[in-house]
């Protein structure tokens, strides 16, 4: 993977200090620490720090073919279809690099290419000659792609850091921000930035900038069809799907492993993966005195450890497990909410920043299991018959506890009950369903667009910034758009087959895992049990709050968050696994953020 920025001004880049474009490739180091490199004309300016993965003594980049030039963050897993179909028409290639296959891709189809590509890809093709910049973000949204239109020109860039660089960018956080942070963070509305004027191209969305101004377009979205498979076909064509698209993601010139955290998808993503190549490393992770504090409920049955070790005698893996302290995990915040450029899930990523570090001493490249719960229906807003007839999002039902934070002077005029009722909406909207389908089969479909546009996003957005904060590559071949399509139209009896959470999943590898996995009720990813964890977070936000020039002061209630240190609710922040001590941690990364950031708030 790579880090990726750029500007286009047609009418000619300003002059900039020396050393500029240098900082903002600095900026990328951590996406990128094996090279890096540059392209100037009187219009365009191109930056691209690059991980070597594919053919590492190649594909240097910005690439330049045709006249046109590419920067280019992420793997295309039908490069090999792709470079034949290519070859057929009569191009030649001159490297093994999917870099050159994208880009000849290019000047043979143009802006219609991404409709062609399979794989995750944030990327930008200039071509000098009409001073015009193409842009694409893959189908699922893995990786990221944020920019920015100020007069003539347009700014862009994989991470918000980079983009910031640019002194015509501003980190100011206006009415619409403070929405999203305070009643829907972690999470962000589909294809805004938080800071004014600043947004993320929308996965499966292209778009080109030159004179005329800016163009978006959606060249994929999911489309509903009548499934005519039976359920022992579905099984079939799952396994063939996935274990097809595990095996085109193993294809790497450096170290590769998995995470595994003993539940079903990281299972199945390993146990493939030691199928083709004999044996895989996995990384897990745990918490020192967990098994002493864990308390079963109805989110998180179980915890991983026993699992784990079932599934790496299974393997004969090379196991490697990861055991955090709670001053670690404290420690880490700060630098996980620098990662992820926001406040984000608190312990939940600084636990897999630490995880992602120490796997990439061994490994360069991960496969993971997201994606899973949101298409084979695993979460318990799923399966849960009150939860998911709330009309809302699932995973976020606290928008009145979460006001309760917020200064009276600003609930005056915001309503958040209105600005998270008009997300969902708009998100129903985007469901297409064929007229006549049984309620529920419509509400699972909703429920799995919902998961797609939203939670999912968030969770794909801490696994890219925190694992190329540690310069490690991670793919998710569940989020193979072939899977995706597929699932959109399966009936939701198949995946609840025999009324058990990803019942198809299940049944369709149920010979590659040990009986305890493949009955293994889900459980979500780990979080630290231990009560030592509220008491430190706690102590840091009454530090916070002591401190009259606290950025929080200035829009929320100094008494609530007070009172927040006193409790522990089980009521969530945010999903399944933030509670209490999270809820505590992300405000204190909401500080630290506005900080370090230099944040300006304009309402």
């Amino acid at each position: 993977m790579c880090g990726i920025a750029g500007q286009i001004s047609p009418q000619g880049l300003p002059q900039r200090e020396p050393g500029f474009y240098d900082h903002i490739l600095s900026t990328m180091t951590r996406r990128g620490p094996d090279q890096e490199g540059s392209y100037f004309d009187g219009a365009c300016a191109l930056l691209h720090r690059r991980l070597s993965v594919i053919d590492p003594g190649h594909g240097r980049q910005p690439m330049t073919l045709g006249g046109k030039t590419i920067v280019y963050n992420g793997e295309l897993y039908n490069a090999p279809e792709l470079r034949q179909e290519l070859i057929d028409l009569g191009e030649t290639f001159d490297t093994a690099s999917d870099t050159e296959v994208l880009l000849r891709a290019y000047l043979r189809w143009g802006d219609r290419c991404p409709k062609k590509l399979n794989g995750i890809f944030a990327f930008a093709v200039y071509d000098p000659d009409r001073r015009r910049l193409f842009f694409a973000r893959d189908p699922i949204g893995v990786k990221p792609l944020f920019y920015a239109q100020r007069g003539g020109s347009l700014f862009f860039a994989s991470e918000l850091k980079s983009l910031l660089c640019f002194p015509e960018i501003l980190p100011v956080v206006d009415a619409r921000g403070l929405y999203d942070l305070l009643f829907l963070g972690p999470g962000r509305t589909p294809g805004y930035g938080v800071f004014r004027g600043v947004y993320e191209l929308e996965p499966g969305t292209c778009g080109y900038f030159d004179e005329t101004g800016l163009h978006i377009s959606r060249y994929w979205q999911l489309h509903d069809a009548p499934c005519t498979d039976t359920f022992e076909e579905a099984s079939e064509k799952t396994r063939y799907l996935l274990e097809d698209s595990i095996r085109r993601q193993l294809v790497s010139d450096v170290p590769i492993g998995t995470f595994l955290s003993g539940g079903l998808d990281s299972s199945i993503i390993s146990s493939v993966a030691a199928k083709y190549l004999g044996q895989i490393d996995t990384y897990s992770v745990d918490y020192r005195d967990n098994a002493r504090y864990f308390r079963a409920n109805h989110f998180q049955p179980n915890s991983d450890s026993d699992y784990i070790g079932l599934m790496e005698d299974y393997l004969g893996a090379g196991g490697h497990r990861i055991i955090l302290d709670t001053d670690q995990l404290v420690s880490a915040l700060f630098e996980a909410a620098e990662a992820r450029d926001l406040p984000g899930m608190a312990d939940v990523d600084s636990s897999m920043l630490l995880l992602c570090r120490a796997a990439r001493k061994s490994s360069t490249v991960i496969l993971s299991g997201e994606c899973a719960d949101e298409i084979f229906g695993g979460y318990p807003w799923y399966r849960d018959p009150e939860i998911r007839a709330v009309n809302g999002f699932p995973w976020a039902q606290t928008t009145d506890y979460r006001a309760t934070f917020v200064a009276p002077e600003l609930l005056s005029w915001l309503d958040p009950r209105e600005f998270v009722d008009n997300r969902y909406q708009e998100t129903l909207r985007q469901a297409e369903i064929l007229p006549g389908t049984d309620p529920l089969e419509q509400r699972m479909k909703e429920m799995m667009v919902l998961n797609l546009r939203w939670f999912m996003q968030t969770l794909l957005d801490r696994k890219d910034r925190m694992s190329m904060w540690s310069g490690l590559e991670v793919r998710v071949p569940f989020c193979d758009k072939r899977i995706v399509e597929y699932l959109y139209t399966v009936p939701w009896g198949y995946k609840d087959h025999q009324g058990q959470e990803k019942g198809l999943l299940r049944h369709a590898f149920r010979d590659m895992l040990p009986q305890e996995i493949a009955q293994r009720k889900k459980s979500p990813y780990p979080k630290t049990w231990n009560p030592d964890y509220m008491a430190a977070v706690s102590r840091l936000l009454r530090e916070e709050l002591e401190n009259p020039r606290s950025p929080l002061l200035d829009f929320l209630s100094k008494d609530a968050l007070l009172g927040l240190c006193s409790e522990n609710r089980s009521l969530p922040w945010y999903g399944q696994l933030m509670t209490t001590p999270q809820t505590i941690a992300y405000f204190l990364q909401l500080a630290h953020w506005m900080r370090s950031y230099h944040v300006e708030l304009v309402y």
